[in-house]
């Protein structure tokens, strides 16, 4: 089969732990054909199909140069047995109109993962909202009023932007409310910005747990990325150390009651971030981690991954 990645530049990977490409090796590995292209080079016509200036790639061993060009040409999306939508965050207003462009390529006939709808649907930070029972006590604002109130209920909290990632923007303000006034405007621009407040999970020190879902099972291993020194992000971009983990019976509980329905909503691929028993976020862009927990234990997650998408494909395919 033909699948096309929508992915940011080939050149920018980081072929030794990034998660497209080790999909791209697994979906080689089976016979599969690669193709390439980046958001940027989405393109709809009228009276047309939505394209896209592809490029067919085939991998090699080689660590530096570690794929090939093989074709160039600007194909549509409709002709490949798959689509993924691997671009990276911040969901942006380019990244909107790109999902608007996968959603007409899809009504065209293109099989698309995440389903573009899914991916407008389920803001990273805000999707967890619909999970209130399995999430900690969380509040959206703009209004700093509301977050000082939040702040005299829970005492120590957690301030994020909601375009954030990999640890960007997060602050901690315990019970002497240092510094609050000074980050709630950092954060909210005068009440122009949305702000997530969550209360503090003092688990943190044991990580924070990113659970793959995938094709609505849960992967048997979890990446804990763990704090390091004075920080309180775990987040491996920020400096925390990733640890592999056997999945808990209780944090089973959780992703088993929310896989499902994440799946039926046409998102292939979750990743889903628990800090103790509490969900923080539900990733749906471009979920990482696949590398890093096969390095540690040997659990193949692409493997898992490609089997869930060859039976998708295979079924739209009938």
């Amino acid at each position: 089969m033909n699948f096309l990645f929508v992915a940011d530049p080939l050149s920018s990977f980081k072929t030794y732990k990034d998660t497209t490409f080790a999909m791209m090796r697994e979906l080689q590995r089976r016979g599969h054909r690669l193709a390439a292209c980046e958001p940027q080079h989405l393109q709809w016509q009228s009276g047309q199909p939505v394209t896209a200036l592809v490029r067919r790639i085939e991998l090699t061993r080689q660590a530096d140069d570690w794929y090939r060009v093989t074709h160039q040409g600007r194909e549509a999306l409709r002709d490949f047995d798959g689509v993924l939508m691997r671009k990276d965050p911040p969901f942006d207003s380019e990244y909107f109109y790109a999902t608007h462009l996968l959603e007409q390529a899809e009504r065209e006939g293109a099989r698309v993962f995440n389903s573009p709808r899914a991916l407008r649907d389920h803001p990273e930070k805000l999707a967890l909202m619909e999970f209130a029972p399995y999430a900690p006590a969380t509040l959206v604002t703009r209004s700093a009023e509301a977050i000082r109130h939040f702040h005299d209920e829970h005492k120590d909290i957690i301030l994020k932007p909601l375009d954030g990632m990999g640890g960007m923007g997060i602050f901690r303000v315990g019970p002497d409310g240092m510094n609050l006034g000074s980050i709630i405007e950092t954060l909210n621009r005068g009440g122009h910005t949305s702000v997530m407040v969550q209360r503090y999970l003092p688990e943190i020190v044991d990580g924070d747990k990113r659970l793959l879902l995938i094709g609505g099972q849960v992967a048997p291993f979890v990446l804990a990325r763990i704090p390091q020194g004075s920080e309180v992000r775990g987040n491996l971009a920020a400096g925390g150390k990733g640890v592999a983990q056997p999945l808990r019976d209780e944090d089973r509980v959780v992703a088993e009651a929310m896989a499902p329905v994440l799946a039926a909503r046409g998102l292939l691929l979750v990743g889903l971030d628990m800090i103790g028993n509490r969900v923080t976020e539900i990733n749906v862009t471009s979920p990482t981690c696949f590398q890093e927990i096969q390095q540690q234990t040997g659990f193949d997650v692409a493997a898992m991954f490609v089997d869930a998408l060859e039976r998708v494909t295979q079924v739209s395919n009938r």
